[in-house]
């Protein structure tokens, strides 16, 4: 599979990366026998490059990762896992819903501090049962989490001991690359105002459909050496499905909207003989500041599904035609 570089690290990931929220029980209840199918599949496309968070299972996600990758070659991969959240063990009646179904016993407390990133990377690694991951993102820093109050205290924590740790960690060859994984771009230019970062992983912002890191983030990315890993490719669905009543578009029913675009990008595939989530894998990867597409699932069946899109070649002309359904802030 083809790799690109993540800003100005050295490190290569594949252009077709791993999100391993699904494998942590994401909504539904996932046997590990299923989680560890799906992974090999993964593997056996070609994957190198595995996403996971403490978030994901509360802790589940990164175990399971872990076992998988136990016995394969350690310089074969690449895990990025992230920095935010400490996992705090609680009473069976205490685990809070954080979307995930059957997860471990903890609960999820901020820290954004020099302290919180160092003892978040020992946690994770203990979890994982690896001595080492090339990437951690920051997570879900942002106002979109913790409303303006809450987030200017979270960053101001970041900016004074979290980013410390951060260098650190890299400087002295711990990490490879320093990133951000989060669902909004304002955050995103206001951390580059103020700290350079390797990358960034962006959920559902830079789609097909959604358009709003075009504007200003692409090009101050390009000018800063900081790679794009773009998750969320279908926004949240709606770009795999198509328009149907009731599809999801960021983790809500779409509006009129949303589907009158959809429609419209819908007739544009058709129209060049692709489907369209064909279209929404591709469209990202044009961008030469974008390392690699996101993909998650736990189902072995649905990875087939989004491998075999991702071999569908678009037509030079449909692109400009997909421009006029657009959404754009």
């Amino acid at each position: 599979m083809e790799t690109r570089t993540i800003g100005r690290t050295g490190l290569d990931v594949t252009t077709l990366s791993f999100g391993c929220a699904g494998i942590g029980n994401l909504y539904r209840a996932v046997s590990r026998e299923d989680a560890e199918a799906t992974l090999a599949m993964a593997w056996g496309a070609g994957i190198r490059y595995f996403d996971t968070a403490p978030r994901y299972g509360h802790g589940l996600s990164e175990r399971r990762l872990g076992d998988f990758l136990r016995d394969k070659p350690s310089d074969a991969y690449v895990v990025s896992t992230k920095v935010g959240r400490l996992l705090k063990p609680v009473p069976e009646n205490e685990v809070p819903d954080y979307g995930f179904v059957d997860p471990l016993p903890f609960r999820a407390d901020y820290d954004y501090s020099y302290d919180g990133v160092m003892r978040s990377l020992e946690f994770s690694l203990a979890r994982l049962g690896l001595n080492k991951v090339e990437i951690l993102f920051v997570h879900d820093i942002g106002a979109l989490t913790h409303g303006a109050e809450e987030n200017a205290r979270h960053f101001r924590d970041l900016m004074d001991g979290g980013m410390k740790a951060l260098d650190e960690l890299k400087s002295a060859g711990v990490i490879k690359a320093v990133g951000l994984g989060v669902n909004e771009v304002e955050i995103c230019l206001e951390t580059m105002a103020r700290t350079p970062i390797d990358c960034i992983l962006l959920a559902g912002r830079y789609t097909l459909l959604d358009r709003n890191a075009e504007a200003e983030l692409l090009a101050r990315c390009a000018e800063a050496g900081t790679s794009l890993i773009i998750g969320g490719v279908f926004n949240s669905g709606i770009l795999a499905t198509g328009a149907k009543p009731g599809a999801p578009f960021n983790y809500e029913p779409a509006s009129e909207d949303i589907l009158e675009r959809v429609r419209g990008l819908e007739a544009v595939a058709q129209k060049h003989g692709v489907s369209l989530g064909g279209a929404a894998m591709a469209f990202p990867l044009m961008s030469p500041v974008v390392a690699s597409v996101l993909i998650g699932t736990a189902k072995p069946s649905s990875l087939e599904r989004n491998l075999d899109l991702l071999k569908e070649t678009v037509p030079a002309a449909a692109w400009p035609e997909f421009e006029a359904f657009a959404l754009r802030s």
